[in-house]
C-alpha cells in the first residue's frame, strides 16, 4: 500500500544547515501552493530568481509581529539594494504562524500571473531564493540568504508509488578505486547482476556516493550487456586504448550530479532473470578532479531495489541527441549557439528483429556539460511536429535528474525525435568540442519507456564538410573539417552562420542495439515550433491588497522598501500590518480558492 498522500506531496530543505524547509504541490487549476518553514521568529522571504542573480527576482515576504499580528507582501528586487512592493499582489496568503523557534508561511499563486514583476513557474529548472532575519524589521539584503535550483513541476510523489512487500537491494559500485590525478577520468568495469532463478523487476535505484567524493563524481551510468558479449575483467578507462571497456551501450539506469533516487511507476520496471535479460552490466563513473587532488579513493555506484512482485511492463531506455564523437563543436564567445541531434526511427523494426511496439514514454533525463543553458526535444510524424516532448530552458548542470512526464507520451516506429541544446561560451576563447571531459560538451536525452525493445541509442550528427565549406574553409574529409574550425575567425556573424549550416546540413543518424548492431540512417533537421504560453491569471482582480485596504479603511505601508535608505528612515517605516485584515483575507482567499 502506498502511504497516504499529504496535502503537499513534495518537500526539500533549501539550505545546507536545514534551517529552511519547503513543501509544495500544484493542481489542475494551475495553482501552486507553498509552505515555507524557517527556523526563525523574524521575517521570512521566498521567491524566484531569473538565473540565480537578485535583480529581477520575484519575492514574497511575511512574518508575525511579537503582538501576534501578521504581515505579508508580494515584492520584486529592482537592483542590489532596492526591493519594491508589486502594484499587483498575486500571492494569496493562507496563513502565517509562529512558535518558539519557527515561522511557517502558507501561500499560493498561479503558475503564470499577469504581473510583469512575477516570474512564471514552468517546466524549466527554477532558481529559488530564500532569506530570513532574526526579528521583524525586514532588511532583505542584510538577512541570511540562500539560493537553490529546483524542479517544481513534479507529477509523481512518494505517495503515488506502491512499494512491494518483498524486495532486495544490490550495489553496483567500484571497490576502493584509486582516482587518478587527472581532471577527467571515465572508469569502467563489468559487474554481474543479481543471480535470480526467476524473473524479478528492478523498481527503484539510488546513488551510493562515497561521502567525501560528492563533488568528484559527475555521473554514473549502468549499461546492459548483451549475453553474447565477451567482457574484459578489471577496471580501465571507458574510452581509452582498450575498446572492450566501451562495450555495452544499452542504458539501464543513470544518475548525474544533483540527482536523487528514482522509483519507476507502478506499471513498469527493469526486468532481470529471464533468458532475454542481461546478466552483466557495464558500470561507468565519470570523475571530475579539477583540483588534481591526490590519494582519492572511491567506492561509488548505484544501489538497485528488485522484487519478485512483477509489474505489467518491462522498462527500456532510449538514448537520443547528438552523437558526441567526432564532429560536435561549439564556437567560442557565443551568447547562444544551438546544436541539433536527430533520431529517425524508421529502421527500428528491422534492427529490433521484430516489430517494435509503440514506446510509452513516462520519464526523461537531460544531459549537457558546463556550457549547456537549455535542452528541448520535439516529436515529428510524417514530417509534421506533434509536440514538444520535454524542455528545460534554464538547465542547471548541477541538477540533473530523472523527471516524470505529465502524461504518457506515445512514440511510434517511424517517428522522428529532435533534440536541441542551447550553449553559451562567452567565457571561452577556443572551440568546445564534443567529448567526455566536463570541459567538452554533450547534448543527450534519455527517454524512459515501456515495453522494452532492443534499440539502445539513436543519435545524429551533421555533415561537417558542408559546415566547413559554408564557413569558407578547405577540407576533404571529416577530420580536416573539424580541424578547419580552429581557423575560423569567430564572431557573432560566423557563430550564426555555423549554427545555420549545422542545422541545414544532411544529418547522419546512428542507431544501435543492445547486441552492438549498428546502422546509419539519414535525415534533415526540421523547424521546432514552440506552443503559445497559457493565459495568465490575475488574482489581484479578485483579491487584492488595495481592495482589502479600502475595505478595512486602514493606512498600510509596504514591507518592501529600498534598503538604500538610511537606517533611521528604514526603522521608521511601519511594516505591512494585517492585524485587522487577517480574517477577511483568509475568508476571501478561501472563497477564491474554491
Amino acid at each position: 500500500m502506498a502511504p497516504a498522500c499529504p496535502l503537499l506531496r513534495f518537500s526539500i530543505f533549501l539550505d545546507p544547515s536545514n534551517m529552511v524547509y519547503l513543501r509544495w504541490d500544484h493542481d489542475e487549476q494551475e495553482l501552486m501552493t507553498f509552505e515555507l518553514q524557517v527556523h526563525t521568529t523574524g521575517w521570512v522571504a521566498f521567491g524566484f530568481s531569473p538565473h540565480g542573480e537578485l535583480p529581477g527576482s520575484d519575492i514574497v515576504i511575511g512574518g508575525v509581529f511579537p503582538n501576534g499580528s501578521i504581515y505579508f507582501s508580494d515584492c520584486h528586487v529592482v537592483d542590489e539594494a532596492t526591493l519594491e512592493e508589486d502594484e499587483s499582489q498575486d500571492y494569496q496568503l493562507l496563513s502565517v504562524t509562529e512558535n518558539e523557534t519557527s515561522t511557517t508561511m502558507l501561500f499560493k499563486r498561479h503558475l503564470r500571473t499577469c504581473d510583469p514583476n512575477d516570474l512564471d513557474i514552468t517546466v524549466d529548472t527554477a532558481r529559488l531564493v530564500t532569506a530570513f532575519g532574526t526579528d521583524d524589521t525586514v532588511q532583505f539584503f542584510k538577512g541570511q540568504r540562500f539560493s537553490k535550483s529546483l524542479f517544481l513541476m513534479r507529477y509523481r510523489g512518494p505517495c503515488d508509488s506502491t512499494d512491494p512487500k518483498i524486495f532486495f537491494t544490490y550495489d553496483l559500485r567500484l571497490d576502493n578505486f584509486a582516482v587518478p590525478v587527472e581532471e577527467t577520468k571515465y572508469a569502467c568495469t563489468f559487474i554481474p547482476l543479481p543471480m535470480v532463478k526467476q524473473k524479478h523487476h528492478i523498481y527503484k535505484f539510488e546513488p551510493v556516493i562515497t561521502p567525501h567524493n560528492i563533488t568528484l563524481v559527475h555521473h554514473i551510468l549502468i549499461y546492459a550487456c548483451g549475453n553474447a558479449s565477451v567482457l574484459p575483467s578489471g577496471i580501465d578507462d571507458c574510452y581509452g586504448a582498450n575498446p572492450d571497456f566501451s562495450l555495452c551501450s544499452q542504458v539501464l539506469v543513470g544518475w548525474a550530479v544533483g540527482g536523487k533516487s528514482y522509483q519507476f511507476p507502478d506499471e513498469a520496471a527493469v526486468s532481470i532473470g529471464t533468458p532475454w535479460d542481461p546478466q552483466y552490466i557495464r558500470l561507468e563513473i565519470h570523475y571530475s578532479n579539477f583540483d588534481l587532488l591526490p590519494g582519492l579513493i572511491d567506492s561509488s555506484g548505484v544501489r538497485i531495489y528488485y522484487t519478485p512482485e512483477l509489474r505489467k511492463y518491462d522498462v527500456g531506455v532510449l538514448q537520443t541527441g547528438i552523437f558526441t564523437f567526432p564532429v560536435h563543436f561549439i564556437p567560442p564567445g557565443a551568447e547562444s549557439y544551438r546544436s541539433y541531434g536527430l533520431c529517425n526511427s524508421s529502421q527500428f523494426d528491422g534492427m529490433n528483429g521484430m516489430l517494435v511496439p509503440d514506446l510509452h514514454v513516462f520519464a526523461y533525463l537531460l544531459h549537457t556539460h558546463l556550457s549547456g543553458r537549455g535542452v528541448k526535444a520535439a516529436q515529428y510524424r510524417n514530417g509534421e511536429q506533434l509536440r514538444i516532448i520535454c524542455e528545460d530552458n534554464k538547465y542547471d548542470f548541477r541538477l540533473q535528474e530523472v523527471r516524470d512526464m505529465k502524461e504518457i507520451l506515445i512514440i511510434k516506429p517511424g517517428d522522428e525525435i529532435l533534440v536541441e541544446c542551447n550553449f553559451q561560451t562567452l567565457d571561452r576563447s577556443g572551440i568546445t568540442f564534443g567529448g567526455p571531459s566536463t570541459m567538452n560538451e554533450m547534448c543527450l536525452m534519455f527517454l524512459f519507456y515501456y515495453p522494452r525493445n532492443n534499440i539502445s541509442s539513436c543519435m545524429g550528427y551533421p555533415d561537417i564538410l558542408y559546415i566547413a565549406h559554408v564557413l569558407k574553409q578547405e577540407a576533404s574529409d571529416a577530420v580536416e573539417g573539424m580541424m578547419a574550425m580552429d581557423f575560423v575567425d569567430w564572431d557573432n556573424d560566423t557563430v550564426k552562420i555555423a549554427e545555420k549550416a549545422a542545422k541545414e546540413a544532411d544529418q547522419v543518424v546512428m542507431i544501435k542495439t543492445i547486441n552492438e548492431l549498428q546502422r546509419n540512417e539519414s535525415g534533415l533537421i526540421r523547424d521546432m515550433s514552440i506552443p503559445e504560453r497559457a493565459a495568465c491569471h490575475n488574482i489581484s482582480a479578485h483579491l487584492s491588497l488595495s481592495h482589502l485596504r479600502a475595505t478595512a479603511n486602514l493606512r498600510l505601508t509596504a514591507v518592501c522598501t529600498s534598503e538604500s535608505s538610511t537606517t533611521e528612515e528604514t526603522a521608521s517605516l511601519p511594516l505591512l500590518s494585517l492585524t485587522q485584515l487577517v480574517f477577511p483575507w483568509l475568508v476571501l482567499a478561501s472563497e477564491y480558492g474554491k
